[in-house]
């Protein structure tokens, strides 16, 4: 079979350029090549008995109509290789509106107790663990925002916190009439 070339899982036009552009055929390639390298740098010792291996990404489309990908999982790649964390990164999803930034989190496994929200200025922390679930994610959010005022709610494994923006300061100066 030399010379015939490997097909990658993003070969196929499934998604059709007509939805994020020629780009993202790039951008798919550059994520299955990255999973290859992950993949082949986890070693026997990396893993205790019976821990999952967990990598993904979901792809959405920015504001700017470009494709925005964001990674999720226990795996990444460190200064030491490819390293197996015991610590999962949530599958988020970030949503700007004109009034408030919106940060919905896949966090099945855990009771809302367990749960530990930090709000900063343009960051969200969330780290939550019960029995062998861990989870943790610093998201960078696309605005400055308020603590105050902001709220959590946790169904199903599904975590939903919204957060005011903070109020853009005026233009200075005072109105002039002409007359």
């Amino acid at each position: 079979m030399a010379g015939k070339k490997r097909r990658g899982i993003f070969d196929d036009d499934i998604f059709g350029s007509d939805i994020f552009g020629d780009d993202i055929f790039e951008e798919f390639a550059m994520m299955e090549d990255r999973m290859r390298r992950l993949m082949r740098g986890i070693e026997p010792g990396d893993l205790k008995e019976g821990e999952p291996i967990v990598y993904g990404f979901n792809v959405t489309t920015g504001q700017d109509g470009k494709p925005v990908m964001r990674e999720f999982g226990n795996v990444r790649s460190g200064t030491k290789g490819t390293e197996v964390s015991d610590k999962r990164e949530p599958l988020v999803d970030v949503i700007e509106r004109e009034e408030d930034v919106t940060v919905i989190a896949e966090l099945p496994g855990v009771e809302k107790h367990n749960i530990k929200l930090n709000v900063g200025e343009e960051t969200l922390t969330i780290s939550a663990e019960s029995g062998e679930q861990r989870y943790f994610k610093k998201v960078k959010l696309p605005a400055a925002v308020r603590s105050e005022g902001s709220k959590a709610h946790y169904k199903n494994g599904v975590l939903e916190v919204v957060m005011r923006k903070k109020a853009k300061s005026k233009p200075a100066g005072t109105e002039l009439k002409v007359e």
